[in-house]
């Protein structure tokens, strides 16, 4: 038997490592159980495709295997209610409570009485996606001025760094 005809699966299946590494995988939770970020009504998710690219929003009905139905509401994220295939979402792990189908005042009230979107901007997750828009919004100046602040925190360092060592 030749590893280099084995698929990786059945490599790690053969060495009996496939289940030890598997519970290391990030959707794993302490009980064992498998995924936490389900499709449901109330589940918070990021669109990553299409007009709404980067906008928030709801899922607020399951119409299908693939699709769901979304709201922002449009005045707190600008995303209207429509259809969407849940392949543009990103899930994320925050949840309000919503019954399926929910009016755009039902969710509403739901976001604002579990604080999501403030949950959501505290997530390093939103942290990441703001400065990633600050960086695309810099100027060329702006830029320039970002280089020479590093040149001169690297050379700080560098100094203090050469002073601890003798």
């Amino acid at each position: 038997l030749k590893a280099a005809h084995l698929s990786p699966h059945a490599l790690l299946a053969v060495l009996g490592a496939l289940p030890q590494l598997c519970r290391l995988g990030p959707t794993w939770d302490t009980e064992g159980t498998m995924f936490t970020r389900f499709v449901e009504p109330g589940r918070l998710a990021l669109i990553t495709y299409g007009p709404c690219e980067g906008k928030m929003c709801t899922i607020i009905d399951i119409v299908d295997q693939k699709r769901v139905v979304v709201d922002g509401p449009e005045d707190v994220t600008g995303v209207r209610r429509h259809m969407m295939p849940v392949k543009r979402l990103s899930l994320t792990d925050l949840k309000a409570q919503l019954p399926r189908g929910a009016r755009e005042k039902t969710l509403r009230t739901a976001l604002q009485k579990d604080d999501i979107i403030k949950k959501w901007s505290e997530t390093s997750w939103a942290k990441k996606l703001k400065a990633k828009e600050v960086r695309a919004g810099m100027s060329d100046f702006d830029r320039f001025k970002l280089m020479v602040a590093r040149k001169k925190r690297a050379s700080e360092v560098k100094g203090v760094m050469k002073k601890t060592k003798k």
